[in-house]
């Protein structure tokens, strides 16, 4: 079993990449807002706990399906014990029912003036219904990128299986299979 993280600060592309490996691997894809998305319909609010409630349910059914692995989706903030908290709990749940886990992570990195772009484009809009409202999106875009570290230092190295990619000026395709050719999926 595989675990691939796609982490990276919002509009990234961490969706768009993750469908694109899944073309490409048996894996398949959990992005954040699957579960994101139905909360905030159903509540109309940002249940934080409700959500990871809720992600922990789908991890551990798929941790103990037949699939070759899984792709999720996610910010991560390299100065939140909260996040980091999250991620080692997911792998924990996937460990439970696999001890020869395999964990990825796949860091995506791209200028601000590039994820404004993609913060409209038409997948992005149809997947992620709170993003929608393209002024309050931006707003907590640029907000979210002056309130956390969503990329590693330059050289910094967190974790074995860790890779950084500049996706600036890289179509998902070719990042997906940059992705595939460096872990052999």
């Amino acid at each position: 079993m595989k675990l691939v993280f796609i982490i990276g600060p919002g509009a990234v592309g961490k969706m768009t990449v993750g469908q694109e490996l899944t073309k490409i691997t048996n894996l398949k894809l959990m992005h954040n807002h699957q579960m994101i998305e139905p909360v905030l319909d159903i509540f109309g609010y940002f249940d934080i706990d409700c959500i990871i409630d809720l992600r922990y349910v789908i991890f551990e059914h798929f941790a103990k399906s037949f699939h070759d692995g899984l792709i999720f989706t996610m910010m991560y903030n390299f100065d939140s014990s909260f996040t980091d908290e999250h991620m080692q709990k997911t792998i924990d749940i996937f460990k439970e029912f696999n001890e020869d886990l395999e964990v990825y992570y796949i860091e995506l990195k791209a200028s601000l003036e590039e994820r404004l772009k993609r913060n409209t484009t038409e997948n992005r809009l149809n997947n992620k219904p709170s993003k929608r409202d393209i002024e309050i999106s931006n707003r907590r875009l640029i907000s979210e990128n002056e309130g956390g570290r969503f990329n590693s230092y330059e050289g910094e190295k967190i974790w074995e299986n860790h890779i950084v990619i500049d996706n600036t000026n890289l179509p998902p395709e070719e990042v997906a299979l940059i992705i595939k050719e460096k872990f052999n999926f």
